[in-house]
């Protein structure tokens, strides 16, 4: 059932009772914080019934004793992104906004999310992914690509456990960080170009953004720590082909893996022209800083409108 495309006006929404999902366990905790008092703000705004969950263990005794009709899921990482929520939501008959459990779940796991990119012709960088940092230290002189290589678990989001490995040395302390972190180790080649982002909304490519960084690369810090110095450009200044081939890489990796609602593809275009995909991100951050708000603002949606919109969309996809 699909809230909004099945019949429901707008006010028939607003009768029904908004839980707004955010903070949750995982390691980007903090940052689902600020996006859920983003979201919660902005659909309250324009007269929505919302109540507040911080995301626990006793999450389905809180749905339950709140009446919650729909979710708007505000939720990054781990037991969020990855299809845990969404899976109880379908158990318990509660349509929610975003990706179903399928597409959060392969969208989450980088290896498995390059595997079908790869089956579907979508360019993405060369990669290994290993079971364990004793598994990468041993293949470290044997890697099918030459150094510097990207370590990086290939279960957490927002660049928790990324690493730019110049050297043999840096990657070993890579690895060993990496390793901390949820799922398979993914080491790939390192692939120097320009950093954009790609954002899709409804199975619509929105645009693309530029990101310069003040430092190596988009990492947590340059994300989301204040005065990082990160600059944002809305369009991207790329050349129209260019501009428009990020457009259809970013559509494509959110059509291969069925996501629904916003996505925002990172991506990489290289000084030669040539267009990388590095993951997908199928519940993207809706922070002052985040990306995708910053796209749609530049097509002409504000935030509230957006919030509203993906709320619209909200589905049960099982």
């Amino acid at each position: 059932m699909t809230l909004g495309s099945r019949g429901f006006t707008p006010e028939e929404l607003k009768a029904k009772r908004v839980g707004v999902l955010y903070g949750g366990l995982s390691s980007e905790r903090e940052v689902s914080l600020r996006t859920g008092a983003a979201v919660a703000g902005a659909l309250r705004g324009l007269g929505y019934d919302v109540v507040d969950i911080d995301v626990g263990k006793d999450l389905p005794a809180r749905l339950i004793a709140e009446k919650v009709d729909v979710a708007w899921l505000a939720l990054h990482g781990r037991f969020g992104e990855d299809g845990c929520i969404q899976g109880l939501l379908e158990a318990m008959f509660i349509p929610y906004t975003g990706s179903g459990v399928m597409a959060s779940a392969v969208g989450m796991d980088k290896v498995y999310a390059k595997e079908i990119f790869v089956s579907r012709g979508i360019p993405t960088p060369p990669y290994r992914a290993f079971p364990s940092a004793e598994a990468a230290l041993a293949q470290a002189d044997r890697l099918p690509f030459p150094f510097p290589v990207v370590v990086k678990p290939s279960r957490e989001g927002s660049s928790v456990g990324v690493h730019i490995c110049k050297t043999r040395e840096d990657y070993a302390a890579a690895v060993e960080d990496a390793a901390k972190h949820a799922g398979t180790l993914l080491v790939e080649q390192f692939i120097k170009g320009r950093e954009v982002q790609g954002g899709v909304l409804d199975n619509e490519a929105l645009g693309v953004i530029e990101v310069k960084a003040a430092r190596e690369f988009y990492d947590y810090e340059a994300k989301y720590k204040a005065g990082s110095g990160t600059q944002y450009l809305f369009p991207a200044p790329l050349p129209p082909d260019l501009y428009a081939r990020v457009n259809e890489v970013s559509l494509a990796a959110h059509v291969a893996l069925g996501c629904s609602g916003g996505s925002r593809s990172d991506v990489i275009v290289t000084e030669a022209g040539d267009v990388f995909l590095l993951e997908i991100n199928t519940l993207p951050g809706m922070t002052a800083s985040s990306l995708l708000p910053k796209i749609a603002a530049g097509r002409g949606i504000d935030f509230p409108a957006l919030c509203e919109r993906l709320l619209r969309g909200a589905s049960l996809k099982a």
